[in-house]
């Protein structure tokens, strides 16, 4: 009897875990399936890119997981019973019959996150989001129908806000585009790094609303809290994320933000037999500091989670890899870029890489995500190992070993 895996979410992170899996075991011992909505893997930090009228590499889960044993499953969750270990899923093309259960013995939670509203008033109906492909594509076809001289504003002064801001100055400067931070422009960045962000935003005319409360989104203008109506002919919100509200429903230990409580094994302090990671997990870092949303803390976690469970079932030597930072890695266009060093906890230092040789670098390590989805063995020895522990009959609870 085949132990059953299950991975919700193919961004970065469930993909990673999924192939990094099918690496480690043998396919006689467990049954891997991955289940997303879509066929194709989407690259979210070029969202941007995508949203500005460039056209991304198609890149089909079909393809990448050719003949590596991992069952791909188009369908979208709708529930998780983590007392019965069952999943509900609905097909995400209409076919078959309602609603399906899917039984696992491990499960690894990766639906990530979406946009955040922030419960501002007209922002779900005004603003565009650019934290998934529809969203990309909408604000697209939006962008594309602007006379010269209309005023694009972007919510949000993180490493998202700043890289849309960025790409649409220099895909379209025709248009005004602004930027509304909460804060200075840049201030987690160091001196060097801030001084360089200002630059170019000014060399593509951007511009900076700092120390700005966005209180409302109308059709055509933005409200702040100091009573201030900011023109807006298109309102792109970038002020955060959001995780999926289904961990949340379950009986799983959560966040008051609905992240699954992990251990350092990305394990679940709750329920032994389910793995959260990316966006969907509340994990320690450096410092006991929550590991921020982001691509660069992912992709570790899904190694980490991945290497665990293999780990577990074979009776092999679980990983202690800390996940520490290097750097933030902001794209300022296609031709400019600032690479802002880090702690291993994640705050500046003074050194920072400016200018083309950071775009190239930012570019690479896209492509490195991208290629690190298609290719989960970074580490891994080529033999797979012979899974030890048996999963117990369909519905029953079953307690991983320590």
């Amino acid at each position: 009897m085949q132990h059953r895996i299950i991975v919700l979410g193919g961004g970065y992170t469930g993909a990673i875990a999924a192939g990094r899996l099918a690496k480690r075991l043998r396919r006689e011992d467990v049954a891997i399936t991955l289940v997303n909505a879509e066929p194709d893997f989407v690259e979210r930090v070029r969202m941007h890119q995508l949203a500005t009228g460039q056209d991304l590499r198609p890149r089909p889960f079909s393809e990448m997981f050719a003949g590596t044993g991992v069952d791909l499953r188009l369908a979208k969750v709708t529930g998780v019973d983590v007392d019965r270990k069952t999943v509900t899923v609905a097909d995400a093309n209409g076919a078959g019959s309602g609603s399906v259960e899917l039984v696992y013995d491990t499960l690894v939670y990766a639906l990530g996150s979406g946009w955040n509203g922030q419960d501002v008033p007209g922002a779900a109906e005004h603003a565009y989001e650019i934290a998934s492909r529809p969203g990309a594509l909408r604000l697209r076809e939006r962008l594309a129908r602007l006379d010269a001289g209309q005023t694009v504003v972007v919510v949000g002064g993180g490493l998202t806000g700043i890289e849309a801001a960025s790409e649409i100055a220099e895909s379209r400067p025709d248009l005004d585009v602004a930027l509304a931070a909460g804060g200075d422009l840049g201030d987690w960045l160091s001196p060097k790094g801030r001084e360089h962000l200002r630059k170019v935003f000014g060399t593509v005319g951007i511009t900076v609303h700092e120390h700005t409360t966005v209180t409302g989104v109308e059709a055509g203008r933005m409200l702040t809290a100091d009573g201030t109506a900011i023109p807006a002919a298109v309102t792109v919100w970038t002020t955060g994320f959001a995780v999926h509200p289904i961990a949340k429903a379950t009986a799983l230990e959560v966040t008051g933000t609905g992240q699954i409580v992990v251990d350092g094994t990305m394990r679940s302090v709750s329920h032994p037999d389910v793995y959260a990671i990316g966006d969907a997990a509340m994990a320690l870092g450096p410092g006991n500091k929550p590991l921020r949303m982001s691509c660069a803390s992912g992709t570790p976690a899904a190694w980490q989670a991945a290497d665990a469970i293999a780990a577990r079932l074979t009776g092999g030597k679980l990983p202690n890899v800390p996940i520490r930072y290097f750097n933030q890695c902001i794209s300022l266009g296609r031709n400019e870029g600032l690479i802002q060093y880090v702690t291993a906890d994640d705050r500046a230092v003074r050194a920072v890489l400016t200018g083309r040789l950071a775009a190239v670098y930012k570019e690479l390590i896209c492509k490195g995500a991208a290629w690190a989805v298609a290719n989960p063995t970074l580490g891994l020895p080529t033999r797979r190992r012979r899974v030890t522990r048996k999963p117990a009959a369909a519905g029953s609870a079953v307690k991983a070993p320590a």
